[in-house]
C-alpha cells in the first residue's frame, strides 16, 4: 500500500477506534477491538495479535489469522526482540531475521510494537505479520504505536 494511503487508512482506523475502546474498561475487549479492526481494515496484514507476558512466558492472547504459536521460545524471534529492545521493529524481509520463530511460512515481514501500562512496564507485543515483503515503514510503526495508548488503562 502505498505511504500516502497508509496514512488515509490507518487516520480513519484511529478515528474508528478511538470511540470503540471507550466502550469498555476491560483491557481484554480494547485488545480484541483494536485487533479485529486492524485486521480487517489493513489490507496488508495477515495475522495480527498480541503476545503478553505470562510468567515470563510470551503467550499469545487476541489475534486474528491462522493459528498462533502458543508460546515463544525466550530471547529469540522479532517479538522477544522488540520487547527486550524496548521498541518498535519493522523487519523488512522476516526469513533474514536472525532466530525469526515461523509460525506461519507465509508470512515474509513483520512489525512489533511493544505494548506498555501507564507506568512504563511492557506488558507484551503487538505482533503483525504480511505476506508482502518490506509491507511496513514508519508510516506502520507510528500509527500502531499511537493506537495503542487509544487501550492503555
Amino acid at each position: 500500500m502505498e505511504e500516502h494511503k497508509k496514512e488515509k487508512r490507518y487516520s480513519r482506523v484511529y478515528d474508528q477506534l478511538a470511540v470503540l475502546v471507550k466502550k469498555s474498561h476491560n483491557q481484554q475487549a480494547r485488545m480484541a477491538t483494536v485487533v479485529a479492526v486492524l485486521h480487517h481494515k489493513m489490507d496488508h496484514f495477515f495475522w495480527t495479535g498480541f503476545y503478553m507476558i505470562d510468567q515470563g512466558e510470551m503467550t499469545v492472547n487476541v489475534y486474528q489469522g491462522p493459528v498462533a504459536c502458543q508460546i515463544l521460545e525466550k530471547n529469540k524471534g522479532v517479538c522477544w526482540a522488540a520487547y527486550n529492545r524496548k521498541e518498535t521493529l519493522v523487519v523488512e524481509d522476516v526469513h533474514q531475521f536472525p532466530g525469526h520463530i515461523a509460525c506461519d511460512s507465509r508470512s515474509n515481514s513483520e512489525i512489533v510494537v511493544p505494548f506498555k501500562n501507564r507506568e512504563g512496564e511492557i506488558l507484551g507485543v503487538l505482533d503483525i505479520d504480511s505476506k508482502e515483503k518490506a509491507a511496513f515503514s514508519a508510516v506502520d510503526a507510528g500509527w500502531l504505536e499511537k493506537i495503542l495508548q487509544l487501550i492503555i488503562l
